[in-house]
């Protein structure tokens, strides 16, 4: 299933999805940079194009083994011919091609793998081609900075289930009902709260009200890294049997022994984005 996203470039939106893996620009959006009325006529002249069909062609060579080379050729021989016409359809239907392909419906048009967009975006407009690899790779960049957040908060969060987990096995009693199971997991949470930052979940909220999420949702890098480390070490004390007034001892001990470590660490600051 795609993915949609978009990008404006130059005061136009530009829808791209994601199949397979692979970015795809809708070269139909860039077409109405060229001639909004008619960008069906404007993808055709290109495709008409010898070069077109030939960059088309070794595109696919390389980048889809289901290929069909000697259609391929088909074409190649017509093009450049005034009788010749070659659309998106019929490009797709008799060569297998993968690099571009039509969609019907919402967000609907002509789409394009990025490699191909942008060769079609020069032949438009050298200008418009420079702010669309720009807006493009801005967008990949916010896209790889989410997705490091998104790895930072996913380790900690598969961490926690196992600290959960130890706590359910060795602190929590089989005739608690679930409103007292919840409480002793809060407990649990804040104290790697208390250790790490000074604080229950509970305080936090009262000092930030006006604040979405949680304390931890406004852990910088270091932090999270080290509540990760935290996280298993408190796991193993609960399985050690060692009460919980000493754990927040020892936890809060090595939170500030890490993160005298961490707060200079160049990998941490890297992820970091600085």
């Amino acid at each position: 299933m795609s993915k949609m996203k978009k990008i404006e470039v130059l005061e136009r939106e530009i829808n791209l999805q994601t199949r397979n893996k692979e970015d795809y620009i809708c070269i139909t959006d860039i077409a109405r940079y060229k001639e909004s009325g008619r960008t069906d006529h404007v993808i055709q002249n290109w495709m008409r194009n010898r070069n077109t069909v030939d960059f088309l062609g070794i595109w696919e060579q390389l980048n889809n083994p289901d290929f069909k080379p000697l259609e391929f050729e088909g074409f190649r021989t017509q093009a450049g011919l005034n009788s010749f016409v070659l659309t998106p359809k019929q490009w797709t239907k008799e060569t297998g091609a993968i690099g571009i392909y039509t969609k019907s419906g919402r967000y609907g048009g002509t789409y394009a793998h990025k490699d191909i967009a942008f060769e079609f975006a020069s032949w438009i407009s050298v200008e418009f081609k420079l702010y669309l690899i720009k807006e493009f790779q801005r967008l990949k960049e916010t896209e790889h900075n989410q997705l490091g957040w998104d790895i930072k908060r996913n380790l900690a969060k598969i961490n926690y289930r196992i600290h959960t987990d130890a706590i359910k096995t060795n602190l929590i009693p089989p005739e608690l009902d679930p409103q007292q199971v919840s409480l002793v997991y809060a407990s649990e949470a804040d104290v790697l709260n208390m250790a790490l930052f000074g604080m229950t979940a509970r305080q936090w909220r009262d000092q930030n009200p006006d604040e979405k999420g949680n304390i931890r949702d406004f852990a910088n890098a270091a932090q999270l890294v080290c509540l990760v480390n935290l996280e298993n070490l408190n796991a193993l004390f609960v399985e050690e049997g060692i009460e919980q007034k000493e754990r927040l001892t020892k936890l809060n001990r090595i939170a500030i022994s890490q993160m005298h470590l961490l707060v200079d660490e160049s990998g941490v600051k890297r992820l970091e984005g600085k």
